[in-house]
């Protein structure tokens, strides 16, 4: 396929694992030579110091670090590279993170390399050179992430045999990123080999042996959106809390894109553009996705009851009380609404994950206060990252204390899946009989 990205080498933040690689696979469909940025390490945080000043958030610091450190690999060659950064509008740092990157790299005598920077303000689908199949795709693609992230968190903390529950995922990513960039062109095509390659990650977890207690708190993982999934910079906090006897229950990559459209759909009125092309274009996009995403998880619906992902206008009418949209915008009016919905549905903890001086997790942390009185003092806690070492695991125990205090007492209920019945020699669940299950159609 003739792109002007062929014969080129693209590289993409491991923001999220499972999330990047499935992007990348959609990339792959299309021609392109994507792949993720390596894993993240002291080199990393060694040159992100060196060419950041302090003063630009943590996540900056790591992927500029992470880029950096591939410019410097030998046989590097800038005119066939290109770093992938998306961007936005509006007052987060995020907004400076691809002009930063571009003016670093000028600097350091990488200016060859070509930045590519979709932008938020259209739902990061503004991919230029890129067709409405590929954003369908990578939107499926993201989906999917998402659906066997939850699994990995809902199973691992219960299993029996350390480490099943890990292979069962990574099993599973392979499979779906194989099958999404050996997918048809055809989207009713593609979208019958991806449900098709999601049970097959279905039966994989529910082949893990594992012993489900109710008595594990469960603490919903809200914050900015780096931070709170990308392992390195949160010092992997989600296992931590494992280890401390918690299961956590992750804010999806897709919340962020449902409510990326809803900006788009409100600044195009504000434009005076109600009745455009824009808008037509935005809308079908949105309610394409919304059709996807529910095909997709509707094949997970025993699995995830009580797990069930709110749309993103329950999030913002939510959030109204404590921050209301469109006053207020981003990732702490979002937050604050999932944080609402996690309560109502018997989380017994929230923690917020952001990167330190994070204005999104500040005034979050001013507000938490008032949703935790509203929710019978359920208790939220801001984690701040910045590559620092702290006791972590004390806060962590800390915190959890006050979470099984909560769980004793809270009048919110909670709904379990059948496997919270079932014992681990019986555990294995197949709600969906392989004969009278129905294509899904895309």
């Amino acid at each position: 396929m003739d792109h002007p990205l062929a014969g080129k080498k693209v590289y993409v933040p491991a923001m999220a694992e499972g999330s990047v690689e499935a992007v990348c696979a959609a990339m792959r469909w299309l021609g392109i030579d994507a792949r993720p940025t390596p894993p993240s390490d002291a080199r990393t945080l060694e040159l992100g110091g060196k060419y950041t000043s302090g003063d630009e958030c943590f996540p900056a610091k790591v992927t500029t670090g992470d880029f950096l450190k591939i410019a410097q690999q030998p046989g590097f060659d800038p005119k066939r590279t290109v770093f992938f950064m998306g961007t936005t509008d509006g007052p987060c740092r995020f907004g400076q993170y691809a002009p930063f990157l571009r003016k670093v790299l000028r600097e350091q005598g990488y200016g060859d390399i070509r930045v590519f920077s979709p932008h938020g303000e259209h739902g990061y689908s503004d991919f230029k050179d890129f067709d409405t199949a590929f954003v369908r795709t990578a939107w499926r693609a993201l989906v999917s992430a998402d659906i066997l992230r939850k699994l990995l968190l809902q199973v691992r903390p219960y299993e029996t045999e350390p480490g099943a529950t890990d292979r069962a995922y990574h099993e599973s990513v392979s499979d779906v990123c194989q099958t999404i960039e050996q997918s048809c062109s055809n989207t009713a095509c593609q979208m019958h080999s991806l449900a098709a390659s999601l049970l097959r990650a279905r039966d994989r977890f529910h082949s893990v042996s594992a012993v489900f207690d109710r008595t594990r708190p469960l603490i919903g993982i809200v914050g900015e959106i780096y931070c709170r999934l990308n392992t390195f910079s949160n010092q992997d906090i989600v296992r931590r809390l494992e280890a401390q006897g918690a299961e956590c229950w992750m804010t999806d990559i897709a919340e962020w894109i449902g409510y990326t459209n809803k900006e788009e759909v409100r600044n195009l009125r504000l434009a005076g553009r109600a009745h455009s092309w824009a808008m037509l274009k935005s809308l079908l996009r949105s309610k394409i996705q919304r059709t996807d995403e529910h095909a997709l998880r509707a094949l997970f619906a025993e699995d995830f009851i009580g797990y069930e992902e709110p749309s993103v206008e329950e999030v913002l009418q939510l959030a109204h009380p404590y921050l209301p949209f469109p006053g207020a915008e981003g990732e702490m009016v979002t937050n604050m609404g999932r944080s609402a919905y996690l309560a109502q549905h018997g989380v017994d903890g929230i923690v917020d994950i952001s990167p330190f001086t994070c204005m999104n997790g500040v005034v979050s942390e001013a507000i938490y206060p008032k949703l935790s009185c509203d929710f019978a003092d359920i208790p939220v806690r801001n984690f701040y990252f910045d590559g620092q070492q702290s006791d972590l695991d004390r806060d962590l125990g800390i915190f959890l204390d006050m979470a099984r205090s909560y769980r004793d007492r809270k009048p919110f209920r909670r709904l379990y899946p059948q496997r919270f019945s079932l014992r681990a020699s019986s555990r294995r669940i197949d709600p969906y009989v392989r004969g009278e299950h129905q294509a899904v159609n895309g």
